[in-house]
């Protein structure tokens, strides 16, 4: 499956950077921007050609027959976004539960511009006392990988700054509605 993924990143006009989480078995991966549906099979590519299958967060809801199966193969966790459980700890289980784990993120949380971000990838990565990798996609130089690993301080709001910084230089399929330095 690398060697047919690499292929079709390469048809398609992708590289993906070497630089990868060598000897890394559970991470969290914050991936941006996240401007396109397109994003997803970019990814997912991206993921395989690493030989590493990242997983996701998703509302059970999509999970009916036969379309969850199929979200269950690509790396799709269903999640009960309505009941009173807490998606963190829910989260934190799964990587205990599991030797290899790279659940990914996008915290902008919709395709749209969001200054906003949802910090729940943090609060998992401290939890569950992993690192927090930074990957990336830039649709202007049709390149994508891991940017680096960020290991989280406690202070939120800098930390995410921080990434928001690293990501704000790659641009989205829809560069208007990608990640602003300054927010």
């Amino acid at each position: 499956m690398r060697k047919f993924a690499r292929f079709l990143l390469k048809l398609f006009g992708w590289k993906i950077d070497k630089h990868t989480p060598e000897g890394v078995k559970k991470c969290v991966v914050v991936m941006g921007p996240h401007t396109s549906n397109w994003d997803f099979i970019v990814g997912r590519l991206a993921f395989m050609s690493f030989g590493v299958k990242g997983r996701f967060l998703i509302k059970k809801e999509l999970f009916f027959f036969p379309f969850g199966f199929f979200l269950k193969r690509m790396g799709g966790i269903p999640v009960d976004r309505k009941g009173k459980n807490n998606l963190t700890d829910e989260a934190v289980r799964h990587f205990k539960e599991n030797d290899t784990m790279f659940m990914v993120f996008t915290p902008e949380g919709t395709r749209s511009y969001n200054a906003n971000w949802k910090k729940g990838f943090y609060y998992i990565a401290q939890k569950a006392q992993v690192p927090i990798y930074i990957g990336y996609m830039d649709y202007e130089r049709k390149i994508g990988g891991f940017h680096s690993v960020f290991e989280p301080t406690g202070d939120s709001n800098a930390d995410i700054k921080h990434i928001k910084k690293i990501l704000s230089q790659y641009k989205g399929r829809f560069p208007e509605n990608g990640i602003k330095a300054e927010d």
